[in-house]
Order: structure tokens, then sequence, then C-alpha cells
């Protein structure tokens, strides 16, 4: 089976002010199709870099990633942005609603971008709300009067309406109660079952434990199984930063060298 997600020696290198930050080192990754994968580690080890790069929303600089077949690097930044909108689907920790828009509205905004006729789009909002859970009666509220379940709800619907092949979560349930959280974590297992890929972000052990396979990373490297010690440091791995070519973080990009997760 071709890997829907296929990185191969993987470095990501920023310069600031005190030299350079060589945040990822020599990641190789792959996900197949269907497959729910847990990325952990301590804060600052490089795993939202690490899922930046996997949304397309940020540039390795160095090693190759594949994402659907397609080179990335290859790829102009019209065709990254309809990568993001056709096969990808984003869900983050601090939802990213618009609170004076309704459910609905919130939902069917990303739909505005998409060749999707507007007389359709309601329909479509409505089955990504039903696949995320949220109760119909709920649709026409305002999103600042939700409960924060709810609202990570909304926020899965909104990433489920245009149908992608892989569902990127970070620290989906970082916000929520337990029981709360087992909830949401319940739909994206629903996810799985139908088809999607999914690749989310916890601290929460418990969490990582339900997934397919957890990717450990410490210090920038995925770590051996079962510790926190580094994998072997191959001669693919000695990177020497001056002679890189930076790329600079592509609009979006959520991550900065002083603020790692």
């Amino acid at each position: 089976m071709r890997p829907v997600i296929d990185m191969r020696g993987i470095h990501r290198i920023f310069e600031s002010e005190g030299g350079f930050a060589h945040i990822l080192h020599d990641i190789s990754l792959s996900v197949n199709a269907g497959e729910f994968v847990a990325i952990t580690g301590p804060s600052g080890s490089g795993k939202s870099t690490l899922m930046n790069i996997i949304g397309c929303l940020d540039t390795p600089t160095a090693g190759t990633y594949r994402l659907a077949g397609l080179n990335v690097a290859e790829l102009t930044d019209s065709e990254l942005a309809e990568v993001r909108a056709t096969h990808i689907g984003f869900v983050f920790q601090s939802f990213n609603l618009l609170p004076r828009l309704t459910v609905l509205e919130n939902v069917m905004l990303p739909l505005a971008y998409t060749a999707h006729p507007l007389s359709g789009r309601e329909q479509i909002a409505v089955k990504a709300l039903q696949a995320a859970g949220l109760p119909v009666d709920h649709y026409d509220h305002k999103v600042g009067v939700l409960s924060g379940g709810q609202m990570q709800r909304v926020a899965i619907a909104r990433a489920l309406v245009n149908d992608p092949d892989i569902i990127l979560a970070d620290e989906p349930t970082g916000n929520l109660d337990t029981h709360t959280g087992a909830l949401v974590l319940q739909t994206f297992h629903q996810l799985k079952a139908a088809g999607k890929t999914v690749v989310l972000i916890t601290h929460d052990p418990g969490v990582a434990a339900t997934a397919d396979r957890i990717v450990h990373i410490v210090d920038g490297r995925i770590a051996v199984p079962g510790t926190d010690r580094q994998g072997p440091r191959h001669a693919s791995a000695q990177v020497d930063p001056a002679r890189i070519p930076l790329v600079e973080p592509t609009p979006g990009n959520l991550d900065t060298p002083g603020g790692v997760a």
C-alpha cells in the first residue's frame, strides 16, 4: 500500500538572531491511508513544526515529502493551497471559530473558497455537522454560547466540510474535560472507521494509546519506541545548517523557533 504521507530525511532549520535553530532532524515517517497515528513528545520537541510540514503550512529545509503521491517541493503556491483545501482538514486546540457567526455559517466558511455552488453549501455543512455528532438544534446558535466540547465538534465539522482524505488535529482534547475529551476522541475514531487518515498531536498518553501507532518526538528526532532515547543518527542526519539554503515559513505557519511545540 502506498503511504498517503511519506517523509524522508526531513530537516527544518530556522535562522534567528542567535544563529541557526535546527528544529527537526532527519525525520522519516510514513502514514498509510486509513491509519490513526498519534504524535507525542515534550513541549519544544518539534511536534507542531512537523505537523505544519505535514499540512503543507511550512516547507522543510531539506528532505523529501510526498503527500498523496505528490512531491510537495514541486508544487506552486496555488497548487499547495488546492492540496490543503481538498486533501487536508485541520483541527486546532483553540477551535479558531468566528464567534459572531452561527455554527452553520462557521462550517460553511471554507466552502466560500471552493467551486461548490452557493445553493448546495448549507447541505454540505449539515452533512459535516452530522458526521461530527453535533445536535441539529445547535446549528443556528452563535458559537460563543457553546460549550468547549460543542465548539470542538464544530471545528471538526469545519475540517470535514471539504471531505478531505487526511485529518490533522493539534491537541484537540487539550482544552476539554476528561468526559468531553473522550467523546471528541470517539469522533476521530469514527472518522478513521469511515476511511479517513487521522494524525493527532497530544500530550495525553491515554489519548495516544488509542491510536494505531504512536510516533514519539524528542529534540526534533523520532525516539526509539517506548523510550525517550533518540534513534541512531545516520550519515544523512549530519546536516550543516550553513550549507542549506533556508526557506522562509509559508503564510499560515504557526511555529516560530522560540515557540516550538
